[in-house]
């Protein structure tokens, strides 16, 4: 057996065998690439479908949210903090909405049931 201070003589392995190190994966050796908007920038969207604005409207007309007048529902969507109206879903009711943006198949729906949009 042999002494410690033997074993640690020598030169980059002290006596001790080779210590083989591979290289690093492409990954690690590389910068990343690519782009992220700060966090500061990203503005979330806050949505609603007309189809559960159709289930929760008598809901809204109870509460005081929305108004109703000679059949239509008035509902400023504005002012319960939501930005966009999307078109999922079915419409029974005529609506006149008031929100800042408003899905294509949304407005459509709207206006075939006889309602209308109104973007702030």
């Amino acid at each position: 057996m042999r002494d410690k201070t033997k074993k640690m003589r020598g030169k980059k392995t002290f006596g001790m065998g080779h210590n083989r190190k591979g290289s690093k994966p492409r990954v690690y050796r590389e910068p990343p690439h690519g782009f992220k908007r700060p966090p500061k920038v990203i503005e979330e969207k806050i949505t609603i479908n007309i189809g559960e604005l159709d289930k929760i409207s008598d809901y809204l007309i109870d509460k005081g949210i929305a108004k109703e007048e000679q059949g239509l529902i008035y509902i400023d969507l504005a002012d319960m903090g939501v930005t966009k109206v999307l078109g999922s879903g079915q419409v029974t009711k005529k609506f006149v909405l008031n929100a800042s943006e408003f899905s294509e198949t949304a407005k459509i729906k709207l206006e075939k049931m006889g309602g209308k949009v109104w973007v702030k």
